[in-house]
C-alpha cells in the first residue's frame, strides 16, 4: 500500500483526540502506538500490527526497509566491524610508542604527537564521508574508503622512520573513519524508528569496545614480537572488513518520493560497488554543492549544535585517557606492555554490560515515555538515559583521579575507568538516538558531527593530559574533567526542555533527498 508525502507533515493534536495518519514527524514525535489510529488506518505495522512503522516503505523490494531481517543485519555487522577499525588502529599507538620511542630515539611524548593527528582527522574525515555518499551514494564510498584505508594500514606496518609512520597514521584515520562517519545513515537508510535505538547500540558498542582492544592486543605482541606486527594484524582486519564490503556490501540508499516504476534500475552488483552505476544514474539527485553544503546545514540546526557540544565535553576524556593511561600506569604500578593490556579488559567489561544494558533500557526508557504521551514518541525521550549515565561517568573520573594520585591498588583505579566507560556507553546511544530523531533527514550529517565531536575533543585532551596531570596531580585534573561532564548535564536539560521549540526554531534541514 502506498502511503502519502503528507503523512510524515505534522499538526498539533490533543492525546485525548484520536491519531490520524498525518499527525506524526520528528516535529511533535512519531505515534508509534497502532492502537492510537483508527481501524481503517492504511498505515503500515509489524507483523503482530501493535508498531506502525516509521517512514513508512514503499511497496519495492529495492527499498531497504523491506529487506530480510538477516539482509539487514549482516550489513549492520559490516558496517559496525568497519567503524571499529579507526579507533582500534588509532589506539594502538598508545601503547606502541613504547617500542617506538626506542626505535626512533624519540620521547613517547614525541611519538604521541602521530596519534594526535590521527584521532584528529578519524574526526574531521567523517564529514567529507558523509558528503560524498550524498553525492555518490552509500556503498562506492564504504568501498572506497575501505580500500584506502587498507594501503595506508599497510603503509603503517612497514614504516621505516617517524615520518613516514605519522603521514601514514594520518591518511588511515581519514580514511578509515568511514562507517563511524557516516554509521547512522545506513541505520537510519534500513531500519525503522522504533529500531534505532537497538541497532545504534551494536553499532556504538563496537566503536566504544575499539579503543580498549588496540591496547590490549598491541601489548601482548609487543612483548612476543615487533611493533610491527601490531599493525600487521590491524592490516588483517582491514582486509576482512573489505571483502566483507564486496561480498555483503548493499546500496542502502532509496528514495521514496519516487515511484517504484520510475527508479533507476539496479544491475550489477560490481558497478554499484565501485560507484559507476550511482553515477550513471545520478542516484542520489543531488549536485555536488548540495552534498558538499548538507553538513554545514545540519549544524546551524540549535539542537545539532547543542547535542554536538554536550557529546564533546563528556567524550573528550575518554580519548584522553585511553591515549595517556600507559604513561601513568607505568611509574605508578610498574606495568610493562603485558600488564598494560590485561588492564585493558576493564574498560571491555564495562563496554559489554552497557551494551547489554543498554539492549533493553533504551526501548523501556522510550516505551514509557509512549504510555505516558499516548502512544507518541518524542526525540526528548531519549535523553532520560543520560540522567542514568551521568553519575557513573562523574563518580568514575573522580575515583581515577584519587587512585592515580593516591597510589590506591590498581583494581580502584580500574573501577574508576570502568564506571566512566559504562556511563559513556550509555549516553551515546542516548544522545545519538536524539539527534537521529530530531533530524533523521540528516541521519549521516548528525552522525559525521558527534563522530568529530568525539574525536575533537580528545585531540585536545591527548595534547594537554600528561603536562596537566603532572603540574596539578591527576586529583584535580580529572576532577575539573568530572565537573565539566556534570555541568555539560545542563544541556540535556536545556534540550529536553526546549528541544521541541529549537527544532521549530531552527526549522526542518529541507535537503533535496535523505
Amino acid at each position: 500500500m502506498s502511503m502519502p508525502s503528507e503523512l510524515e507533515k505534522s499538526t498539533a493534536y490533543t492525546t485525548s483526540d484520536p491519531v490520524t495518519p498525518d499527525t506524526s514527524s520528528e516535529d511533535e514525535g512519531y505515534v508509534l502506538d497502532a492502537q492510537k489510529v483508527g481501524a481503517n488506518s492504511t498505515l503500515k505495522t509489524t507483523r503482530d500490527g501493535s508498531i506502525i512503522l516509521r517512514p513508512q516503505p514503499s511497496d519495492s523490494p529495492e527499498d531497504a526497509l523491506n529487506w530480510s531481517q538477516w539482509k539487514k543485519h549482516i550489513l549492520l555487522f559490516v558496517i559496525s566491524a568497519t567503524a571499529f577499525l579507526p579507533d582500534y588502529g588509532g589506539s594502538m599507538g598508545a601503547v606502541a610508542l613504547i617500542p617506538q620511542a626506542v626505535d626512533w630515539n624519540m620521547t613517547e611524548e614525541g611519538v604521541l604527537q602521530a596519534l594526535v593527528g590521527n584521532v584528529f582527522v578519524i574526526g574531521a574525515g567523517g564529514l567529507f564521508t558523509v558528503a560524498f555518499m550524498a553525492y555518490f551514494g552509500r556503498l562506492p564510498v564504504l568501498f572506497w574508503f575501505t580500500f584506502c584505508a587498507l594501503w595506508s594500514a599497510v603503509f603503517c606496518a612497514g614504516a621505516a622512520n617517524f615520518i613516514q609512520y605519522e603521514a601514514a597514521r594520518v591518511l588511515n584515520g581519514f580514511f578509515s573513519t568511514v562507517a563511524q562517519g557516516g554509521g547512522l545513515i545506513f541505520i537510519n537508510d534500513m531500519f525503522f524508528v522504533h529500531e534505532h535505538a537497538r541497532k545504534i547500540n551494536v553499532w556504538s558498542f563496537f566503536i566504544i569496545l575499539s579503543p580498549y582492544l588496540g591496547p590490549l592486543f598491541t601489548g601482548f605482541i609487543i612483548t612476543v614480537s615487533t611493533w610491527q606486527w601490531a599493525f600487521a594484524l590491524y592490516v588483517l582486519m582491514t582486509g576482512l572488513c573489505l571483502m566483507a564490503t564486496i561480498c555483503f556490501g548493499r546500496e542502502t540508499y532509496y528514495n521514496r518520493r519516487i515511484a517504484p516504476e520510475l527508479q533507476p534500475l539496479r544491475k550489477s552488483h560490481l558497478q554499484r560497488l565501485i560507484g559507476i552505476e550511482q553515477y550513471r544514474t545520478h542516484l542520489t539527485g543531488n549536485t555536488f554543492l548540495e552534498a558538499v553544503m548538507r553538513p554545514v546545514k545540519a549544524i546551524c540546526k540549535p539542537v545539532v549544535l547543542i547535542s554536538t557540544i554536550y557529546y564533546t565535553l563528556i567524550f573528550a576524556w575518554v580519548v584522553g585517557i585511553n591515549t595517556t593511561l600507559s604513561i601513568f600506569l607505568q611509574p605508578l604500578y610498574g606495568f610493562g606492555p603485558r600488564q598494560i593490556g590485561f588492564f585493558y579488559f576493564t574498560p571491555i567489561v564495562a563496554t559489554i554490560l552497557g551494551e547489554i544494558c543498554g539492549h533493553w533500557l533504551h526501548d523501556f526508557i522510550a516505551n514509557l515515555s509512549m504510555r505516558r504521551n499516548a502512544g507518541r514518541l518524542e526525540a526528548e525521550a531519549r535523553l532520560w538515559v543520560i540522567y542514568i549515565a551521568t553519575p557513573f561517568m562523574v563518580a568514575g573520573l573522580v575515583l581515577l583521579g584519587f587512585a592515580l594520585q593516591n597510589g590506591y591498588h590498581y583494581m580502584i583505579t580500574a573501577v574508576g575507568w570502568g564506571l566512566y566507560v559504562f556511563g559513556i556507553m550509555i549516553a551515546t546511544v542516548g544522545i545519538n538516538a536524539y539527534a537521529l530523531d530530531s533530524y533523521p533527514e540528516g541521519a549521516g550529517e548528525v552522525s559525521a558531527w558527534l563522530n568529530f565531536a568525539r574525536t575533537t575533543g580528545g585531540v585536545f585532551v591527548t595534547e594537554w593530559q600528561v603536562p596537566w596531570a603532572t603540574a596539578v596531580g591527576p586529583v584535580s585534573a580529572l576532577g575539573t574533567q568530572a565537573g565539566i561532564t556534570a555541568g555539560a548535564f545542563l544541556l540535556v536539560v536545556v534540550l529536553q526542555v526546549y528541544g521541541k521549540r529549537l527544532r521549530h526554531y531552527g526549522g526542518k534541514l529541507n535537503f533535496r533527498t535523505n
